[in-house]
This record gives structure tokens, sequence and C-alpha cells, in this order.
């Protein structure tokens, strides 16, 4: 199996035997300039067999096989879909979560600064992975993915989750607009966003609004990886940096949860 150097683990995620995950971030892959190296986003303007060796090596590194990846056309929607059997790359689904009871189908999940979410209940081997930016978290991404849990079988109660590298609080300056969006719908969504003193702006906490939502919504066992994405500038992608560096581009980190009978660690 190939070892990948660098991925992370939720502890709330490894309870169940059959079921394995990991949140990549930019290193082990072949990719090279702004997308070194392990860009697994074929959205991206990189170069195609390079995306492709990266993804595999994906795979690889979680004890799975080429072509056992499910991704999406994500579209920072509420929209949430089940997957019984693997489709092509070209035709799959626009929709920002996808579920699965299904061994040996990997869910992947694409993020350069919003938050992938990974969800696994172990009682009914149910799995899923959720790309959760702003508008996606406000609009019900996370509600859409748990009723589509509970389509297959799974309990809310036996249902854990956990955010992976994300733009942090520190990193995620929002203008006046964006925050009276939040506060108008809900003033109770003041506690996510502090004052920048004399700019008018504001930081935005988006895992920490991803987190009470989970918890709002039944999901008591929730874990935040804490890596903000922005500030880890050679361990993960993202968007907002590379804007604010004026590249034309950006690499994709992935996130995967599947369930398989091999232990990702051998």
């Amino acid at each position: 199996m190939y070892k990948h150097p660098f991925y992370l683990k939720s502890t709330f995620l490894t309870e169940g035997k059959k079921i394995c995950h990991a949140f990549f971030g930019r290193q082990g892959g072949v990719s090279q300039g702004i997308y070194k190296s392990l860009n697994c986003g074929l959205g991206s303007k990189d170069n195609l067999a390079a995306v492709k060796e990266n993804r595999d090596r994906v795979l690889h590194a979680i004890g799975s096989t080429e072509n056992s990846l499910a991704t999406l056309k994500q579209k920072h929607s509420s929209d949430a879909v089940i997957v019984n059997r693997l489709w092509d790359y070209n035709n799959r689904p626009s929709a920002d979560a996808i579920v699965t009871n299904e061994q040996n189908i990997v869910l992947g999940v694409l993020t350069a600064d919003c938050a992938p979410v990974l969800f696994a209940d172990s009682t009914a081997n149910i799995i899923g992975a959720a790309h959760a930016g702003w508008k996606g978290a406000k609009a019900g991404i996370i509600s859409s993915i748990l009723l589509s849990m509970e389509k297959l079988g799974s309990k809310r109660e036996n249902i854990v989750a956990a955010i992976g590298p994300t733009i942090a609080k520190s990193s995620y300056e929002v203008g006046p607009e964006f925050h009276n969006t939040f506060v108008t719908e809900d003033k109770r969504n003041q506690t996510y966003f502090s004052p920048i003193q004399s700019s008018g702006k504001f930081f935005f906490d988006l895992p920490a609004f991803i987190c009470s939502t989970l918890n709002h919504l039944g999901i008591t066992k929730v874990e935040n990886i804490g890596i903000d994405t922005y500030n880890e500038k050679k361990r993960f992608f993202s968007c907002r940096r590379s804007t604010h560096e004026g590249k034309s581009d950006y690499g994709r980190n992935m996130s995967v949860i599947a369930i398989i009978d091999r232990n990702p660690d051998a």
C-alpha cells in the first residue's frame, strides 16, 4: 500500500472497525507550481494526469483501490445525494453532500477553506461527507445530509461528525453585508462574529457555526480538527490565500470516508 506522508484523522470516526477516513492536505502528491503537490481538484487548471495520480494516492493511502472514489459537482448548496453505485466523473451529480451504506465506495469532498464535514454511524454502517462553506451551511447542508443518512436507516443519536481543516475565525474577514445576512435571519448568529475595530468589518467563525448547527440538529459528538487552512500554507490549499497572493487558481484539499474491510494503517 502507498504510504501517504500526511493526513489527519478524527478520533470520533475511528470507532467503527469497517469505517476509515482521512483529511488530506497538500503534501504527498505530484502536481507542480501553484498546485504543489496533492491537488485533487479535477475542476482546477492543473495537469489532468497529475490530479488523477493524486486522487489515486488518496485512495491507496486509506486502503482502497483505483476507481472507487465518488465526488460531486459542488455548488455551495443544501443538496445531498445517496450513492449506491459509482458514477462516471463527467456525470457526477450537482450537490454538496453524499451518503452511502455500500462498502468500497469512497466518498470524497473537495475544499480550500470551506469545511469538509465527515459523518459516521458505525452501528448501521452508514457514512456521509459534506462540503460546507458559509452558503451551504446557512442554507441547510447539515440537515440535508442527516436526513439522507436517516433514509438509509441511521439513527441520529448514533451519528458522529468531524470538521476537518477549514479557514479559522482569525483569518476569515467579512464585510457588514455578510454579517447582516446572518444576524437579520437570526440574532443569535451574532455570537459567530467579532467586530474588527474601526473598519466596520468582522471576523466570522465558520467551524463554530457548523458545530452549533450540528448540536442543534441532535449531533452531540462532534470533533473540530481546529486547523486553519489559510495560515497553514505548507500543509493546505486555501482559496482566500491564493486570491490575496494574486494567484490565478488554487489547489483543492481532499477529505474521504469509506466502509472497507481494510486497516488504513496496515
